[in-house]
């Protein structure tokens, strides 16, 4: 799916936040969510490997595919056994509330409005996958599988690096307001796109956009630990991530759709207008519930449920 949405990602979602001090909960998702991009960034460069495999080795292109998904299956496996190493300290401190099932009602109250508005934002995400939007540059531009591998390459680079600038913005504006803040100029930059009259003015359009689309990935995850107690981040984590797949998946569902029936650049203009949907109705629904590193500055208003999160 060109990201990691996998159940294990909503886990360790929950368990970064508690190996750090609620000040440095946003870095250490930062620097968990650049490895990832990092990873991916690799991952991009490597779609271009079958074609390498056939050219200068002679390999049937199935059978590089075929290679390149036993690798793919080979490194998941390996990282089912990584997972072995890790120890006990990445549980809760409080061992019992960590098997404690009851939610507070405001917890649900707070995960229930976050969770309708992240659906939203990933309904958007689903029509604008990595691989429709290959698909898009392919088809406008005629662009080779060696350069699509570039292309999504400089991609998640730029993706990893905004993960560190997203913490510092954080820093000195509030989680909230880096979120939406980020969010809203790159699916700007995402609606220009289709209207590029060349590939490099199209390629400029979506670099941009992906050097700030991620911005909102760190802070989301620690906004969401932040207004929750420490035993409900789990829950939290969960239930926000199972939204997001779903919808994530409902969008996919269309985008290939629209792209046959309405127009081919439809998905993105669709796109771009529903997560900048997303991110006026987020800012204005959360913009007076605030984590507690920021309310403890004191120019911020405490906002409800924050008093209990500490680890």
């Amino acid at each position: 799916m060109g990201t990691d949405r996998s159940a294990s990602s909503a886990l360790e979602q929950a368990i970064v936040p508690g190996l750090v001090p609620n000040e440095r909960r946003t870095w250490g998702l930062a620097w968990y969510n650049v490895i990832l991009d990092a990873g991916g960034s690799l991952g991009a460069l490597a779609a271009a490997l079958p074609i390498v495999l056939q050219h200068r080795f002679g390999i049937s292109l199935s059978g590089a595919y075929q290679s390149l998904f036993l690798g793919y299956a080979f490194i998941n496996v390996l990282i089912g056994f990584l997972y072995l190493l890790l120890s006990p300290a990445v549980e809760v401190l409080d061992v019992r509330s960590a098997f404690d099932l009851h939610v507070s009602p405001a917890t649900r109250s707070i995960v229930g409005k976050l969770s309708a508005l992240f659906s939203l934002d990933a309904l958007g995400g689903g029509l604008l996958s990595d691989a429709l939007i290959a698909y898009w540059f392919f088809r406008r531009f005629g662009l080779t599988e060696e350069s699509l591998g570039v292309l999504f390459f400089t991609v998640r680079l730029l993706n990893a690096a905004s993960h560190l600038g997203a913490a510092w913005l954080a820093r000195r504006i509030g989680l909230l307001r880096t979120m939406v803040f980020t969010h809203l100029p790159s699916s700007v930059f995402l609606i220009l796109v289709p209207f590029a009259p060349s590939f490099k003015v199209a390629a400029l359009f979506f670099l941009l956009r992906e050097a700030m689309v991620e911005m909102d990935v760190p802070t989301r995850q620690s906004y969401v630990a932040s207004v929750v107690r420490s035993a409900e981040r789990t829950f939290a984590s969960g239930v926000t991530n199972l939204v997001r797949n779903v919808s994530w998946a409902i969008g996919s569902s269309f985008a290939g759709l629209f792209m046959q029936s309405v127009a081919l650049s439809a998905p993105l203009a669709m796109g771009g207008g529903i997560k900048i949907s997303y991110d006026l109705l987020l800012y204005r629904s959360f913009k007076k519930i605030h984590p507690p590193e920021e309310r403890s500055t004191g120019s911020l208003e405490a906002g409800p449920h924050l008093e209990d999160n500490q680890n």
